[in-house]
């Protein structure tokens, strides 16, 4: 019934540059709060990005505040994560989620993606 495929994961220097997409199929989310949640082997899963599809409101982590940005393409119904400035902690497998119910640092009910890893190197 529903989709959501990450991609643009990878390898990356401490200091560089990455761009995640989220792309979703099977329904239309335009009406749906979007998430990019992230973790770290032996570590709960955290909220980093959040942004309502119909309002266009952003929500970030501390931790991220500053040097990442989510943005949408609804045309394309799909999500962005520029990451920039990254730093080894924020190594960590990256899912994108459309949230039902909750919020976004407790989603209760949502649709997760299969993840995309990435890492960051010093």
């Amino acid at each position: 019934q529903v989709q959501l495929v990450e991609s643009g994961g990878g390898l990356v220097q401490a200091g560089g540059s990455l761009r995640l997409s989220c792309a979703a199929s099977g329904r239309t989310f335009s009406s749906y709060n979007m998430g990019w949640y992230r973790q770290a082997p032996g570590k709960e899963r955290e909220f980093v990005a959040g942004i309502n599809w119909t309002g266009g409101s952003t929500y970030y982590a501390k931790s991220v505040k500053g040097r990442f940005t989510i943005s949408r393409d609804n045309a394309k119904n799909t999500v962005y994560l520029q990451m920039n400035s990254l730093k080894p902690e924020d190594t960590a497998v990256y899912q994108c989620a459309v949230l039902r119910g909750g919020s976004y640092c407790d989603p209760q009910s949502a649709y997760w993606g299969q993840g995309t890893q990435v890492t960051v190197y010093s």
